[in-house]
């Protein structure tokens, strides 16, 4: 007869099989969100009203659905839209709804940071003959990704967590792998889902201890303001 798995056997099963998994999803649908939230932030700011009611509305809409009910409204849904993943249509869905969902939290992120910087290196830049878009891209963003900092590295401990709602269309991540040991190791339920939560707090809070603290730290002895927004 099979003896049980020990902790480290569960920790390593966990560590091998679903954390990659979990990355995966937190960094891809970060990206995306860095993307697109990016963009909207800076239509916001500069796209005047017409595009800032645009991306007002879509915040609201993206912030307004849970998230498992947009998983399934993409995956259930719109099933044709991620055809070209094959087998893995629900890791693209996964992704993608992180992505899209994130991408409305960013933006605020982002707006608040481009805010942050003030409109007198906006003016400064364009005196000595630079367009709007090359003081953006040169003067404004450099300045505001930095002071976003302390609202992404948030974002990303939300992002990490929330990414377990995708084990509700077969994603075989983290949260997912706890299932599976109930179902063969009942005896054992307590001690994996202690064993997932260390993994879940190893790869958050050293991240947003780290970048948000620190950073948060020096951009006050700066006299900047950080681009956070609660969620």
């Amino acid at each position: 007869m099979q003896g049980l798995p020990t902790f480290q056997e569960i920790f390593m099963i966990l560590l091998i099989r679903g954390l990659p998994v979990t990355l995966v999803l937190t960094f891809s649908g970060l990206l995306i969100g860095l993307t697109v939230g990016v963009v909207l932030a800076l239509l916001r700011v500069y796209g005047g009203d017409l595009f800032s009611y645009f991306v007002q509305a879509y915040e609201r809409v993206l912030r307004g659905i849970p998230l498992l009910v947009l998983l399934f409204l993409f995956y259930v849904g719109m099933p044709r839209f991620f055809a070209f993943a094959g087998s893995n249509t629900a890791l693209s869905v996964g992704i993608f709804s992180l992505g899209m969902r994130s991408s409305a939290y960013q933006s605020q992120i982002f707006r608040g940071a481009i805010l942050s910087v003030g409109e007198g290196q906006m003016e400064a830049a364009r005196a000595i003959g630079m367009t709007k878009l090359q003081a953006i891209r040169h003067i404004i963003l450099p300045q505001a990704l930095r002071i976003a900092l302390p609202g992404w590295s948030n974002e990303y401990a939300i992002v990490i967590k929330d990414s377990s709602y995708c084990m509700a269309i077969g994603v075989i991540e983290l949260s997912k792998l706890v299932i599976t040991f109930r179902a063969r190791y009942p005896e054992l339920v307590g001690l994996v889902i202690m064993v997932t939560a260390l993994i879940y707090f190893l790869f958050t809070y050293p991240v947003t201890r780290t970048i948000g603290q620190k950073m948060t730290e020096r951009l006050e002895t700066l006299g900047l303001g950080g681009g956070g927004v609660h969620r």
